[in-house]
């Protein structure tokens, strides 16, 4: 048996049209979708490395029947299948508790139709989570929540996208916890478990670096190496290392813009960092990534990185506090 530490990569399969309707783009409601071109270069990533992950996927897509062979691709390629909503709004804190908990439900519904598989494991879109929530997956038996990113950096992320789009005062509105608040940086890097609810519920942060509390996941390196990949590729070494050094068991996050560049035609998502890169030089930069946690990481998916943390000793808790 492997003595390494372990580490979790899971990738959100938001589409086309779900960064387009965040941004406030009205064109996204055609459902344009690149999953059909996209999820084939994924898991040829995925299997050159013989890993497997956790992918996160939109109920909308699932219900959508030109996205149902892509997502079949990824059940029969042996990944694990998440619930990343029905209707991708990372303002889901905002929800009523009825209309939230129908939105879970539908989102599993229509997931387990297009992949045959019961979603266990949830992830807010835009890090979007409450207590209501977090009571709502205690009840439908989920093993794990994956929806905190604790970094002090989501203001100035948020800010980014207002500056870069034309959203109403009302769209703003919604969107004014998208990436969450500062206060998110005070929140646990290693898995705990939510008490107060209907069952424990065990929490597994997307990971920043240890210390500082700055993203580590590919598209922020992406945008970093557009200026100096040596500089990119060091500052996710030193995530890495610090992880290691302070216990940390690394859960990477990948996007699919993290797979599609300049030569995709993408134009209505050009103003997503990185952007501007040729898909192959994207593609090489992220396999590099993955090669590093995997030579220092035993990579699991979600809920193996869940098991393996529920079994490794006492887990610290947090108790829920109104508000998201």
């Amino acid at each position: 048996m492997s003595t390494k530490p372990v580490a979790s990569l899971s990738l959100d399969l938001d589409n086309k049209w779900s960064y387009m309707k965040v941004r406030g783009d009205e064109r996204w409601r055609s459902f344009p979708t690149y999953l059909p071109v996209v999820v084939p270069r994924i898991l040829d990533v995925l299997a050159r490395r013989d890993l497997r992950i956790t992918f996160f996927i939109v109920g909308q897509d699932a219900a959508r029947a030109e996205n149902r062979k892509a997502l079949a691709m990824i059940a029969s390629a042996g990944h694990e299948i998440a619930n990343h909503s029905f209707h991708h709004e990372p303002w889901l804190h905002l929800y009523e508790p009825e209309q939230l908990e129908a939105e879970i439900a539908r989102a599993e519904s229509a997931i387990k139709d297009a992949t045959g598989r019961r979603t266990l494991g949830f992830r807010g879109p835009g890090y979007s989570y409450s207590p209501t929530l977090l009571r709502i997956l205690a009840k439908r038996g989920y093993e794990y929540d994956c929806s905190t990113f604790p970094t002090y950096l989501g203001p100035l992320a948020r800010l980014y996208y207002f500056m870069t789009s034309g959203m109403s005062g009302q769209e703003r509105k919604q969107r004014d916890l998208l990436f969450g608040s500062w206060k998110n940086g005070l929140l646990p890097l290693k898995p705990y478990l939510w008490k107060g609810l209907e069952r424990d519920l065990l929490e597994i942060p997307v990971t920043t670096m240890p210390l500082f509390k700055v993203p580590i996941h590919p598209s922020y390196i992406l945008y970093l190496s557009r200026f100096s990949p040596a500089l990119g590729m060091a500052y996710y070494r030193l995530g890495l290392g610090l992880a290691r050094l302070t216990g940390v068991q690394p859960s990477i996050l990948l996007h699919p813009l993290d797979f599609l560049g300049s030569d995709d035609g993408l134009d209505e998502l050009k103003f997503f960092p990185a952007m501007d890169m040729p898909a192959a030089k994207k593609v090489a930069i992220v396999d590099r990534m993955i090669e590093l946690l995997a030579a220092d990481f035993r990579v699991l998916t979600m809920s193996g990185h869940a098991r393996e943390a529920s079994t490794a000793g006492p887990l610290a808790t947090a108790h829920l506090v109104e508000g998201p």
